[in-house]
């Protein structure tokens, strides 16, 4: 039976598309309580971060495995420098949301020097790194799914949008709100043979829900007639939304994310206060993530560079499917 399970996922896995959920990821002549995971988180300082961090440990541990969690506090150096202490103390994987794709090279090739397989969460690395594979949610697509549905909810009215970007040269964010425009267009071109929206500005939020509200603040005063806002997370949207309450704007603008599924978004999702927003379960990230290291263990190599987990639009139509009011995310 696990050999018709497994060859079920490798088959899964061949077509880029993995749930992770229910995967039964259990010892095969591996023991375990003998394997320690390091992770190493570029930050903590947001929730969908510490989510992440607690999932991949409450995972392990449920698995049997011990967990050394060290955490840079967003610096590149102090990383690089976590990774080569995590190698120091005798871990046997690391799992590795890196700060910066070039940058944190090194950090792979010293594991993998090491012995030490690197498993890649969430953020996206350069081509170069050593590492087994990454697993991440489908920017590109759960936005292309955002814009679909941005597309018919607007119909014939006229796009005039803002956009809040993460940070300057991030391809997370580009991939997110290029997904978007993608499947914006597409639907629009479906519908009514022709394409038309503009972005009236685009705005920086450094991912965060001061950022959001910054921004927005200064888009608002040069832009007041915008209606619609694009943020490429729930936390900047959900800072820029107080902006737009204090502007008096919260019926002319219609706001949704390119990605996340924060939880204060998903409540507002369900009264209608906010669009829609992509699935990006940090939970389901890490603990896909452990599960893949338990089968590299078993001798598992037939891993493709990335694995996403599945791409939705959660709306008021299906927030109730992924809605969790005990989630930290």
């Amino acid at each position: 039976m696990k050999k018709i399970v497994l060859f079920v996922l490798a088959c899964v896995f061949a077509l880029g598309a993995f749930v992770g959920l229910g995967l039964p990821a259990q010892a095969q002549g591996v023991d375990l309580s003998q394997i320690t995971i390091g992770l190493s988180m570029y930050t903590l300082s947001a929730p969908y971060f510490a989510a992440q961090a607690a999932s991949v440990e409450a995972r392990a541990k449920e698995l049997g495995m011990n967990v050394i969690s060290v955490e840079a506090g967003n610096d590149l150096n102090k990383q690089l420098a976590d990774v080569e202490d995590l190698i120091a103390r005798g871990i046997d994987v690391l799992i590795f949301n890196p700060k910066d794709p070039l940058g944190a090279v090194p950090a792979t090739k010293m594991a993998t020097a090491a012995g030490i397989p690197v498993f890649i969460i969430d953020s996206s690395i350069d081509a170069s790194a050593d590492f087994v594979t990454t697993v991440q949610s489908n920017n590109l697509a759960n936005g292309e799914e955002v814009g679909i549905w941005l597309a018919n909810r607007m119909g014939e009215e006229f796009i005039r949008m803002a956009l809040l970007s993460g940070s300057q040269g991030n391809p997370v964010g580009k991939e997110r709100r290029q997904g978007v425009f993608r499947g914006l267009i597409e639907e629009q071109l479906r519908d009514r043979n022709r394409a038309t929206f503009e972005i009236v500005a685009q705005g920086w939020g450094e991912w965060a829900h001061e950022g959001g509200l910054n921004a927005m603040e200064d888009i608002l005063v040069a832009f007041p007639d915008i209606n619609v806002l694009l943020c490429e997370n729930d936390s900047m949207c959900l800072g820029a939304m107080k902006a737009i309450e204090e502007a008096g704007k919260t019926e002319d603008i219609l706001v949704l994310a390119a990605a996340d599924g924060q939880k204060e978004a998903l409540e507002l999702i369900k009264t209608g206060e906010y669009g829609a927003t992509g699935l990006n379960d940090p939970a389901l990230v890490a603990r896909t993530a452990v599960d893949l290291v338990v089968e590299y263990l078993n001798g598992r190599r037939d891993f493709a560079k990335v694995m996403y987990t599945p791409a939705v639009a959660i709306t008021q139509e299906n927030v109730d499917q992924f809605y969790n009011p005990d989630a930290i995310f």
